[in-house]
């Protein structure tokens, strides 16, 4: 599967080693380049810098192919925002995103988003 991760931090990396591992095509974005050195040396994917709801990152990241994208970044806002435009901008087929406030999940639900 072709899998577009936003996010670098510890969730972000831990599952961007780990579907790489499988032998999934990972890109992962992040706005800061520091970030990546999370990634373990086995990591076999592309790194993009850039806010990842930003069209153009995200095409860098392959979104138009993509099968998944998955949004853990520390802002609720920003996954909300990068998870609706990869659904309905880019039409990726799974999406997924990281909430902090529960109650928020709601927004997402209605969205059609899981959490």
């Amino acid at each position: 599967m072709r899998i577009v991760i936003a996010g670098c931090g510890r969730v972000g990396s831990e599952l961007a080693n780990i579907l790489s591992i499988e032998g999934h095509e990972i890109s992962i974005i992040d706005k800061e380049t520091e970030n990546f050195k999370r990634l373990s040396k086995g990591f076999k994917g592309r790194t993009i810098q850039g806010i990842c709801f930003d069209l153009d990152v995200l095409k860098a990241a392959g979104i138009e192919r993509a099968d998944g994208f998955v949004a853990v970044t520390p802002s609720e806002n920003s996954n909300l925002v990068s998870v609706v435009v990869a659904k309905e901008v880019f039409h990726v087929p799974k999406v997924v995103a990281r909430i902090y406030d529960p109650r928020g999940a709601e927004i997402y639900r209605k969205e059609g988003i899981p959490t």
